[in-house]
């Protein structure tokens, strides 16, 4: 029996593909609209949704690389409290970071800027920012007294 999978199952496939499985397992799957049966209509149902995915998939990288070059523009300054020796007193976030560019009108989530070491001294740092998984885009971060 051949059958387009509804979502991930685990050993048999991921969400879209066609499998052949025994019948009593893929009346399993249906029974549990873990699948459908393979016709010529859901063919059709899958190919015309598999198309919107890749347009949707496709405008979400041209955002991406629009909003990179946006990004690499910025340089966003940050006072910062010193000590001896120019020592800064703790470091800059994450949560800080997308703070002050959420006050430059772009909404960014915490998670997806990637810190590899602090940012503890005065200057400039850059700051991967991962838009999408294609797109990486790189933040000047300038900590001054």
């Amino acid at each position: 029996m051949r059958v387009i999978l509804l979502e991930d199952v685990k050993k048999q496939g991921k969400k879209g593909q066609i499998v052949s499985v025994k019948d009593g397992y893929g009346t399993y799957l249906i029974n549990n609209r873990l699948a459908v049966l393979e016709t010529s209509f859901s063919k059709k149902v899958l190919d015309s949704q598999n198309e919107k995915a890749a347009l949707k998939a496709a405008q979400a990288l041209k955002e991406s690389q629009q909003l990179k070059k946006q990004i690499e523009k910025l340089v966003l300054d940050f006072k910062v409290k010193v000590g001896n020796n120019d020592q800064v007193f703790g470091s800059i976030s994450t949560k800080q970071i997308s703070g002050a560019l959420k006050e430059q009108g772009i909404d960014i989530d915490k998670r997806k800027i990637k810190i590899d070491t602090p940012i503890n001294s005065l200057g400039i740092t850059k700051v991967d920012i991962e838009l999408h998984k294609e797109v990486v885009a790189k933040l000047k971060v300038h900590l001054q007294k």
